[in-house]
């Protein structure tokens, strides 16, 4: 196996693990997760439901691309994107309180971005990514990332921060 295979298998394992501590974290609560996505398209969601049994824990996802399906799935007010911007803490943490209200799980990760190569501007460069997790309506938690690499790897790195800071969340409730 050359080193590019190997650091593929070492990262799919990865990511299993991750996905397995963020099951048990919600089912030992009988909670369910929802992803409210937009730069990745779907990729956590797709990450999650990848593993067998996801169906006890994992809900549902919205992949929300255009500033107008934020607004009519998740309830992200259009006056809110058009003030700060559809990559900006205000419309993460909308998207991801909407999509806690319109499913009814009780963790939620969203997700905005700039994957590229295109889009970025000064202050918002391509690669800038905006996350807010929440559990219920109360705690909710946002963070402004930059991540280097093309759009697949802004995109991956994206995916795995997301899972990890749901299992912080998590583990921070115990």
């Amino acid at each position: 196996m050359d080193s590019l295979g190997l650091d593929r298998l070492v990262e799919v394992q990865a990511l299993e693990s991750l996905l397995e501590a963020l099951a048990q974290g919600l089912t030992q609560r009988a909670w369910r997760l929802v992803t409210a996505e937009s730069c990745t398209g779907g990729l956590v969601a797709a990450a999650c439901t990848s593993m067998a049994g996801s169906s006890e824990w994992f809900e549902r996802g919205y992949v929300t691309y255009s500033n107008q399906s934020k607004s009519d799935a998740l309830g992200v007010p259009p006056a809110l994107i058009e003030r700060h911007g559809a990559v900006s803490r205000e419309v993460a943490m909308a998207m991801v309180l909407g999509a806690l209200q319109c499913s009814g799980a009780q963790v939620g990760v969203a997700i905005t971005g700039i994957a590229g190569p295109g889009g970025g501007r000064p202050g918002k460069p391509v690669g800038t990514v905006w996350f807010a997790w929440a559990c219920g309506q109360d705690l909710v938690e946002t963070e402004c990332r930059r991540f280097s690499g093309d759009r697949t790897q802004v995109r991956a790195a994206a995916t795995r921060h997301a899972l990890q800071r749901v299992r912080a969340l998590l583990e921070s409730l115990s």
